[in-house]
């Protein structure tokens, strides 16, 4: 029997990069998925079509407003039960000084960034089954600051702190709540948003000489949801190949 069999998921911003890979490896193990994306019709598609199992595709921009309700209330119309949430969703941008940084940027990354996280651990915290799953994806760069993501960093650190409350209030349900913050990895968000030369220096810098794969950050997210998993919770699981 696959491990996470009869359980059912909920992954935020699953059609490309780290997300996918997360979908991909939730499916392989036997949970019946339903994932947002904002945008990209042919890759959610296509990820539906290859991931195989009972895995649904929802078109959900979560910059807007109620769109992470939305969610959540198609996703258990179609699972009937939640058992799993993984908030991988993350609004990224080139990097910007502060100085030049204007306010409706703030409140787009705000909005996908940090109040989607916690709209959906709210409905987590209603309606998840007890021994229940949440992971909320963060950042390296919230314990390894770089000059021009202070919006990106500042939405990921807010989310440091909702895992390890939630933590708190849900563990006596046996529900555990960690955060899994990548290093360097290599999607096509980090290669938009970063010259060649960065990526070249991430991996020079980081101890196991590689940019990190999306199925290393969802390895890592298999084992927070699955069995093996039961007694971390409250934790902040690095996974940066030793960069931070």
């Amino acid at each position: 029997m696959a491990v996470l069999e009869n359980k059912a998921a909920v992954v935020t911003g699953g059609s490309r990069g780290i997300g996918r890979a997360i979908v991909e490896r939730l499916a392989r193990d036997g949970a019946r998925v339903v994932f947002n994306y904002a945008r990209s019709d042919e890759a959610a598609a296509e990820l539906v079509r290859e991931a195989g199992g009972d895995v649904r595709a929802v078109r959900l921009d979560l910059a807007e407003r109620g769109a992470a309700q939305r969610l959540m209330e198609t996703a258990e119309e179609h699972l009937g039960a939640l058992d799993i949430l993984v908030n991988n969703a993350a609004l990224s941008f080139s990097p910007t000084p502060l100085a030049d940084t204007d306010e409706e940027l703030f409140h787009q990354v705000m909005a996908v960034n940090l109040t989607s996280v916690f709209l959906t651990i709210r409905h987590a915290a209603r309606h998840m089954r007890d021994g229940g799953r949440i992971v909320n994806l963060s950042t390296v760069n919230t314990v390894r600051p770089v000059p021009g993501i202070a919006l990106y960093a500042a939405s990921k650190g807010a989310v440091e702190q909702l895992t390890a409350v939630a933590a708190q209030e849900l563990g006596p349900r046996g529900i555990t709540v960690n955060t899994v913050s990548p290093g360097a990895t290599d999607t096509d968000l980090l290669r938009d948003t970063n010259p060649a030369d960065a990526l070249e220096t991430a991996a020079a810098l980081t101890p196991l000489r590689r940019l990190g794969r999306p199925s290393d950050i969802a390895d890592v997210v298999a084992f927070l949801t699955g069995p093996e998993g039961r007694w971390i919770t409250a934790q902040n699981i690095r996974a940066t190949g030793g960069l931070a």
